[in-house]
């Protein structure tokens, strides 16, 4: 039985390595913004978490759907840069037979901009920007430890005449110990660009395929989880034209290496996202998290601050789940995350 789950695991993810083009993110970088308020709190990558409860896990990690899903709705809302604002509404629906479904649509708008020429004179009249994710997520439950999950996704760009349409897949699996460990291996944004009217050549979408753990501690209330992100790349770094690190020599204009072991290091940890999650009662979760090529990407060298660092809180109201977090981004400022999650079922006469 295991080595049909494992076939079964690797078929899916070599299927999404397959269809998956080149990995820059070009015009569909949206594909990676994160949503969820959780997800960003904890590094802003897939989660190997399985948590019964919360659905929004479900757009970044389709193998923890799972039946307990049932009747789960959660909205989410991110307060993002220079007046964009991105919402997601997710819903799950258990199908015994064919196992559970969870459908979501996930808008990014960028409000409205200034028509200028090419000086940069205004020429009267706005014009607006969004980009949007239709997505179906599927997962099943095969074993008591084994579960597999996939997403399809419909997406696209709306920039004021100009529109692209996207269809891509994300495939996981999800594995859980009799001691307590979570693993997860997934392949994320494998599809084609199947419309363009923008100038130039067609666009490429983010692949990401990534393998996390995570394990909730026997004895103390704490959740830590790690993330390697883009197997399929290993040199994450790039050559900064401004060089604002200083890496040129200014009377020589030779780039000045790193060390085998400090540059080893650096692509390494550039892979590499961190969580956790302290219990502090019944009711309230605290969440911290670091992203470490997100600070080396978005760092100022004369203002460092709390860039790659992200976290949050959830607490548990009524009958509601509400987190918040904040990702620290970069000096300029902090997106501003919150979710609502819930149970229709909650609202049944009689239940809990």
């Amino acid at each position: 039985m295991k080595k049909r789950l494992l076939l079964t695991l690797s078929l899916l993810v070599a299927f999404a390595a397959g269809v998956r083009g080149q990995t820059t993110s070009g015009a569909y970088a949206f594909m990676d913004a994160t949503n969820s308020a959780r997800v960003a709190a904890l590094g802003g990558t897939i989660l190997p978490i399985y948590d019964t409860t919360d659905v929004q896990l479900a757009i970044y990690n389709p193998s923890v759907i799972n039946g307990a899903m049932h009747n789960a709705l959660a909205l989410s809302y991110v307060n993002y840069y220079a007046g964009s604002n991105f919402a997601t509404v997710q819903y799950a629906r258990d199908f015994e037979r064919l196992g559970t479904f969870v459908g979501s649509v996930q808008f990014n708008s960028y409000g409205f901009m200034d028509y200028a020429d090419e000086t940069g004179s205004l020429t009267g009249g706005t014009f607006s920007a969004s980009d949007y994710i239709f997505d179906i997520g599927w997962g099943r439950q095969l074993t008591p430890k084994w579960s597999i999950g996939a997403n399809l996704k419909l997406g696209g760009i709306q920039y004021e005449n100009y529109h692209t349409f996207v269809v891509a897949v994300d495939v996981a699996g999800h594995y859980r110990t009799e001691d307590g460990w979570m693993l997860t291996l997934g392949a994320r944004n494998a599809g084609v660009e199947v419309y363009n009217n923008l100038p130039g050549d067609k666009n490429t979408l983010p692949f990401h395929l990534s393998v996390g753990a995570a394990k909730r501690l026997d004895h103390v209330p704490f959740l830590f989880s790690v993330t390697y992100d883009n197997i399929q790349k290993w040199d994450l770094t790039y050559d900064d034209p401004l060089d604002l690190d200083g890496n040129y020599d200014p009377m020589t204009g030779e780039y000045r290496e790193k060390k085998d072991a400090g540059k080893f290091a650096d692509n390494l940890m550039r892979h590499v996202a961190l969580g956790g999650e302290i219990y502090a009662g019944k009711h309230v979760v605290l969440r911290l998290g670091f992203n470490y090529g997100r600070r080396q990407d978005l760092k100022t060298p004369s203002k460092k601050g709390m860039c790659g660092f992200s976290y949050g809180v959830g607490i548990n109201v009524w009958k509601l789940t509400i987190n918040y977090s904040r990702s620290e981004m970069h000096i300029c400022g902090s997106p501003n995350y919150i979710t609502i999650t819930t149970n229709l079922d909650r609202f049944v006469k009689g239940a809990k």
